[in-house]
């Protein structure tokens, strides 16, 4: 009698166990879950930085080149080698790569949450709000159509309405984190064109969530729609809980956190604890851990230290190692293999096709009838087109939960790539905002007309610069009442890739200010003092921001100098002064700033070398009492000092004394240049002003001085070592007053003398460049201090 064998039941593979005892031991580390995650985030952290570092001269966003690389690794490219993929990427391991990447995407989407502003999308303009919903609901009709094609060719058996939910929602994102890098990069922030899209781009992101909720709630394995119902009841009790419930806890840690002091680490454990179990709460739900981390980030107080200390702490791991480990999954379930003949190819197309289209010329008819200009119309249409992190989310849930099967979401995925990656170069050709302002006559403090207004834009980088540039503006208001004084106010912010980069481009674009913030009980250092400051009526200030990486904001700085009709713009040194008295650089990317402005100024330039000018409290105005000093060798630079001191003079509380430096008659001078003779003439002239103003103040003097060699012009500069304040003309013609070869041509000779610690460590110096118009902005080289600095005299001076 024949036996019937038993089944046997499906042989599975170990678990993989967490570390090896060595290759000693002779175990492979590969094939144990830490070493070989070790080795996967360092060639997917490595790859993703190589390419971006190959896309910065495409101005392409960091995402796009995270999005590549992941694709690249995966089966599409290098993944076509199995040994490869069985090497790095096994399937046993891929539980271990998906677990830990969907933790760093956790608290990435906290972070996400912390930018948004709910305050900020109530206060969107009706015009955005439409645009908004233009762009959401035109691109989300037109993927009904695009699904149903789908659908019936390469993405069969799945429910009607929820592919409908997850198309209609993956061509209808804009990603507002990518959108606002590209604004800024672009310097389109400050333009009309910017702010709507970041507006739109705000309140899309919104309803993107709230779809995406829909859609998730709906392509739940059970058929039955009333599970459906309950997720989504459920998930706004959730909603309703935060808000009722975390969010007064949250405001407590945050109100317990003041400004100035350390928050507390157990302030941020109980956060970032909060933040898992509410996306546990919304996996029990059924609606994906990510939006529990999103409505805990949402909650948590905007004002205070609070929200800045939580993004400091989590940001660069997250943003840095775990959120490229979430590319690298998302491109190791992209095959670009399965988009083959000419039906697979043609739909990519439709795809792309309906979401150019949907999101473009939806947010190009409503903008227009709102009366934007059509290329403006344009440029928004494309920045709204925008795929980023929530489009790749998207994506992977609908993956994950079956509704999109490998053809399909490669064909997604290669839409979201080309969407964003075209958004750049696009806008860069068809929208080019007049970056000049109109023409106008007043760009130096020396002028003709001493009753107009003097416009000046005042850089800083942080508080450290706010006292000494508040004192330097009461210093300069004189007291004309014709001659007002604006002051500009411009905060130099870099951007960076951090995630914080995003949240302080969202606050400068909400007020102008990051820190001019008018809501009473929340002012910190720089809002007192210019608030205060702008109590004065013949001065006013206005904040601006310039929010750009450091090897371009000198462009900010100049266009807006150039828009603004400003006569002087101050830079701060970048070298501040140690309590030791020696000068600490703030790096070299500072100092180049100070160099490029030097360039390219539409206008006269002063660098600004802090030593604390009245103290580190701002002075009032009856107790200024500065003595103010202009060393005087002759030149345009020279005279743009006297000019700008004698303006000074007119306040009370200013002594001026004018160290007017003349060869001695027995110096040989080398033979004069031919326009020696008109640069004479123009030194007497202002000479002659300085020597009237002196008959009628006391507080104006002069010395002249002799001098015959360097040591001359170091000892009389010794004199008046106590001094707060030097006028110092960039390219005096004098030789180097010190034997030590200067690191800061951009000071000039005497400039980089008074700044050296060995002269003084209270008197602050203002290195001044007054406009040339005649000379060519690229043929200013800084460490071309003076052809004459060699030509004054013979022995040294």
């Amino acid at each position: 009698m024949a036996t019937i064998a038993a089944p046997t039941a499906p042989v599975c593979s170990a678990p993989m166990k967490a570390t090896s005892n060595g290759a000693f031991q002779k175990e492979n580390p590969l094939d144990f879950a830490l070493p070989l995650l070790i080795v996967q985030m360092i060639l997917v952290v490595s790859f993703t930085r190589l390419l971006a570092f190959l896309l910065r001269p495409l101005r392409q966003p960091r995402v796009i080149a995270e999005i590549i690389g992941g694709i690249l690794l995966g089966p599409s490219a290098l993944g076509r080698h199995q040994k490869f993929l069985d090497i790095i990427f096994p399937e046993k391991s891929m539980t271990v790569l998906d677990t830990l990447a969907n933790i760093g995407l956790l608290y990435f989407l906290f972070l996400v949450g912390l930018e948004l502003d709910i305050r900020a999308i109530r206060r969107t303009g009706t015009n955005s709000l439409i645009i908004a919903v233009a762009g959401i609901s035109f691109p989300f009709i037109l993927g009904i159509g695009a699904s149903v094609v789908l659908r019936s060719t390469v993405n069969k058996g799945v429910s009607n309405i929820v592919f409908l939910v997850f198309m209609g929602v993956a061509l209808s994102i804009t990603a507002f984190p990518v959108l606002a890098r590209i604004l800024a990069e672009l310097k389109l922030l400050t333009t009309d064109v910017g702010r709507i899209a970041m507006s739109a781009a705000a309140v899309n992101d919104v309803v993107a969530w709230i779809l995406l909720a829909l859609a998730i709630a709906l392509s739940g394995s059970d058929s039955s729609y009333l599970v459906s119902v309950w997720v989504l009841l459920c998930g706004t009790a959730f909603i309703v809980f935060s808000i009722f419930v975390l969010k007064p806890i949250l405001s407590v840690m945050a109100r317990r956190s003041p400004e100035g002091e350390p928050v507390k680490e157990l302030y941020i454990c109980i956060t970032l604890s909060i933040v898992l179990a509410a996306g546990l709460i919304t996996d029990i739900i059924g609606i994906h851990a990510l939006f529990g981390a999103f409505v805990v980030g949402v909650i948590i107080p905007k004002d205070g230290p609070f929200a800045g200390v939580l993004i400091e702490k989590i940001e660069d791991l997250v943003s840095g190692l775990f959120l490229p480990l979430y590319f690298a999954s998302s491109g190791l379930k992209t095959n670009v293999a399965t988009i083959e003949g000419a039906q697979s190819w043609g739909l990519l197309v439709l795809v792309i096709f309906t979401a150019c289209f949907g999101k473009i010329v939806g947010t190009v008819v409503l903008a227009m009838l709102f009366k934007v200009p059509f290329i403006e119309a344009l440029a928004l249409g494309v920045l709204m087109n925008t795929k980023g992190l929530v489009e790749l989310i998207v994506l992977n849930i609908g993956k994950d939960r079956k509704v999109l099967n490998d053809q399909t979401f490669a064909i997604l995925v290669l839409m979201a790539l080309f969407t964003t990656f075209i958004t750049t170069p696009i806008v860069m050709a068809v929208y080019k905002p007049a970056r000049k302002g109109k023409p106008y006559k007043n760009r130096r403090i020396q002028r003709q007309d001493l009753d107009s207004e003097l416009r000046v834009l005042a850089c800083f980088h942080s508080t450290r610069n706010i006292p000494t540039l508040i004192n330097l503006i009461e210093s300069s208001r004189g007291t004309r009442k014709k001659g007002q004084l604006c002051i500009y106010a411009m905060h130099l912010m870099e951007l960076s890739e951090r995630s914080s980069a995003i949240s302080m481009i969202h606050k400068a674009r909400k007020n102008g200010l990051p820190f001019w913030n008018k809501k009473p009980g929340d002012q910190n250092q720089m809002v007192i003092a210019f608030e205060a400051y702008q109590q004065l009526r013949s001065v006013v200030i206005r904040p601006m921001t310039a929010i750009s990486p450091l090897n371009s904001i000198h462009e900010d700085i100049c266009t807006s100098a150039d828009r603004k009709r400003a006569a002087l713009i101050i830079m701060p040194f970048h070298k501040h002064q140690r309590v030791d008295g020696t000068m600490e650089s703030l790096g070299h990317s500072f100092h180049l700033v100070n160099q490029r402005v030097l360039r390219h100024a539409p206008c006269s330039v002063g660098i600004l070398v802090d030593r604390g000018l009245g103290g580190t409290t701002q002075v009032v105005a009856s107790e200024v009492s500065y003595s103010v000093v202009v060393p005087f060798f002759g030149g345009q630079d020279d005279r743009e000092a006297l000019a700008y001191g004698m303006r000074m003079a007119e306040h009370p509380g200013i002594k001026l004394t004018l160290l007017k430096f003349t060869p001695k008659p027995e110096t040989a001078l080398n033979p004069p240049k031919a326009d020696m003779g008109a640069e004479s003439k123009k030194d007497n002239e202002i000479f002659s002003e300085f020597l009237n103003l002196s008959k009628s103040s006391e507080s104006v003097k002069h010395e002249a001085i002799a001098m015959g060699s360097r040591e001359d012009v170091i000892a009389a500069l010794r004199s008046m070592s106590s001094s707060t304040l030097f006028l110092v003309g960039r390219t005096s013609p004098v030789m180097p007053l010190s034997d030590r070869s200067s690191d800061c041509p951009e000071l000039g000779h005497v400039g980089s003398y008074l700044a050296s610690s060995d002269f003084s460590t209270t008197s602050s110096i203002l290195v001044i460049q007054q406009y040339d118009p005649s000379i060519k902005a690229m043929e200013k080289p800084l460490d071309d201090i003076n052809e004459a600095s060699n030509k004054t005299v013979s022995n040294g001076v």
